[in-house]
């Protein structure tokens, strides 16, 4: 027989859909393939040989891992979109809006009116491997978020950009009583929000409507909850029965043009092929230190020995407190009129910084001598005014003025300050003793702390222990600077090749600078930046992250030794 085939090979899944001449399916696989494309392919290929060995067939492969395939086997490739267009033209041609949702991508197309295609670029909240990681959190999978999503009672607002601005906000509700169905729910419409916000941008999704993709194939409750935000009166939906394979299927359609049949036992030998050195590897960077004794050096030059420490119990006289609530930790300072500190403390709110804060008040109290007494006090960060009104806090100032503040402690000359906490980075550029500009991350957190904690916990490791596996790595690989949901990929993709947990470290400690450079500060040339240069935040506590930053900037910079302690030591001084 003549046949037609469709590869459609995503981020996370791979698709095959076969069809006689007529297009009718006569087989189709769809199977995640956990970044090992090739074995993946070999596999699901094979599987179908028996059926089909004495058979020819015309082929085109598709999706985001498709060129590596049509290098490697020479076979033709076919844009997706234009793909997904030919299936719905053929076999739902009265739609006039797709929205797909696939593994680390999501589309929405529009067929009437101006032809338009929009898809995410480099943020992957609300697609396939987004509503894996929150189904993690809930220890369960995509599958059980849907079952847990059926006896909901409430829906909450959940961060829909960033997969780490989601987990937060989970944790929180987690930590304040939130059921468990309440919260698969939140994650959907969380899902349905960022398409409609994000990619229609504005644009009315009217009409008749067509669902495509896993996610909205093997999730009922999440296409209820498109269908419930979209409204049913003026808009009719369709969801195909096999709409996880419509990609894979308009590919088939298509190649059916190319009318150059081949073998079926051709293209199997084909897989056989070992793939050219250079395709589909994952590049190495510099190693962060070549020795233990750069390394020594390195620590030794990064001592400012600004910081004087009195023991809290033995002091007597006005004491000055700053807090730090910030997004994912708070933090507190308490100094001398010298600015000599007495007592420092560094937790994480776990949902409750208020319950926090006091526990490390009262903790502080605890050891104060009793001749010594609060003369002042003060507080920055995401929860200044709650806690400022909630404990009567003397003062309230902008994160931004208490971290140049102290900045101004360790470097009186600083003229570019990098901020980098569990969830947000900032970038300040002083000119003349003011703040000329300010730079900070908006919708995506990949280069700040939660990002390295995340990947750190996937390999069961603390921060400063993944960090350190980061040190002596021989090849960093170069991870890039997406988004953690896409990273994931590339992570998963240098295990295969046998990049070390090393390796992996250093490549993200790599990635978290570049991310600020490129996607933060947005400078061309990092030596722009400035020639006194303060880094701070928890994140720089690694010695790894510090290090990158030097290599990839080519400056010296002055780290504190309470680098995660300057929002709540500005706050004191100020």
């Amino acid at each position: 027989m003549n046949l037609h085939m469709g590869l459609d090979v995503g981020s996370t899944t791979v698709k095959i859909v076969i069809t006689d001449e007529n297009f009718n399916t006569l087989y189709q696989v769809y199977r995640r393939h956990k970044s090992d494309v090739k074995e993946t392919v070999k596999a699901v290929l094979n599987e179908a040989y028996d059926e089909f060995k004495d058979d020819n067939i015309t082929i085109n492969v598709t999706g985001s891992g498709g060129m590596f395939l049509e290098k490697y086997m020479g076979i033709n490739f076919v844009q997706e979109v234009i793909a997904e267009t030919a299936a719905i033209r053929k076999f739902i041609p009265e739609t006039d809006v797709v929205i797909e949702l696939g593994g680390e991508d999501s589309k929405i197309t529009y067929l009437s009116g101006s032809v338009e295609q929009r898809m995410n670029s480099i943020c992957a909240g609300g697609t396939g491997a987004f509503i894996d990681q929150m189904a993690a959190l809930l220890d369960t999978d995509a599958s059980g978020l849907n079952d847990l999503s059926k006896n909901y009672k409430k829906i909450y607002p959940i961060a829909s950009r960033c997969g780490v601005f989601a987990k937060t906000d989970i944790q929180a509700l987690m930590n304040q009583g939130a059921s468990r169905e309440d919260i698969a729910i939140s994650v959907f419409q969380s899902v349905v929000n960022q398409t409609i916000s994000n990619l229609a941008c504005g644009r009315p999704i009217r009409g008749n409507v067509t669902f495509l993709g896993g996610p909205l194939h093997f999730l009922p409750a999440l296409r209820d909850r498109f269908i419930e935000t979209l409204g049913e009166d003026e808009n009719t939906f369709t969801t195909p029965e096999d709409a996880q394979l419509y990609v894979a299927k308009g590919a088939a359609i298509l190649s059916a043009e190319n009318e150059d049949y081949v073998p079926y036992k051709d293209l199997i030998k084909e897989l056989e092929k070992e793939a050219p050195e250079d395709m589909e590897m994952t590049k190495k960077l510099d190693p962060l230190f070549t020795s233990k004794e750069e390394y020594k050096k390195f620590v030794a030059d990064h001592k400012t020995e600004q910081i004087v420490y009195e023991d809290i119990k033995d002091y007597e006289g006005p004491i000055y407190i700053g807090i730090d609530a910030g997004s994912t930790t708070s933090k507190m300072v308490l100094i001398t009129d010298e600015g000599h500190i007495l007592h420092d403390d560094y937790r994480m709110n776990l949902g409750r910084p208020l319950e926090v804060v006091i526990n490390m008040l009262k903790d502080a109290y605890a050891k104060k001598n009793p001749k010594a007494y609060i003369a002042s006090s003060g507080i920055c960060g995401y929860g200044e005014d709650f806690i400022k009104n909630a404990l009567h806090i003397d003062n309230g100032e902008v994160e931004t003025i208490a971290h140049y503040s102290a900045a101004k402690f360790f470097n009186p000359d600083v003229d570019f300050i990098l901020d980098i906490g569990g969830q947000d980075m900032k970038a300040m550029h002083i000119r003349d003793g003011i703040i000329d500009s300010i730079q900070l991350n908006e919708a995506c957190s990949s280069g700040c702390g939660s990002f390295l904690s995340t990947f750190a916990a996937s390999v069961g490791m603390s921060v400063e222990d993944f960090q350190k596996k980061a040190l002596f790595a021989k090849e960093p690989a170069d991870l890039g600077s997406r988004c953690t949901v896409f990273m994931n990929s590339k992570v998963k993709q240098a295990q295969k090749e046998g990049s070390e947990v090393g390796d992996i470290a250093a490549g993200l400690c790599y990635s978290v600078i570049k991310n600020a450079i490129q996607k933060v500060i947005k400078v061309r040339d990092p030596k722009s930046l400035g020639e006194n240069i303060v880094v701070q935040g928890g994140t720089f506590y690694g010695d790894a992250i510090l290090r990158s930053f030097e290599n990839i900037t080519g400056r010296r910079t002055t780290r504190p030794e309470i680098a995660g302690l300057m929002g709540a030591m500005g706050m004191a001084l100020i």
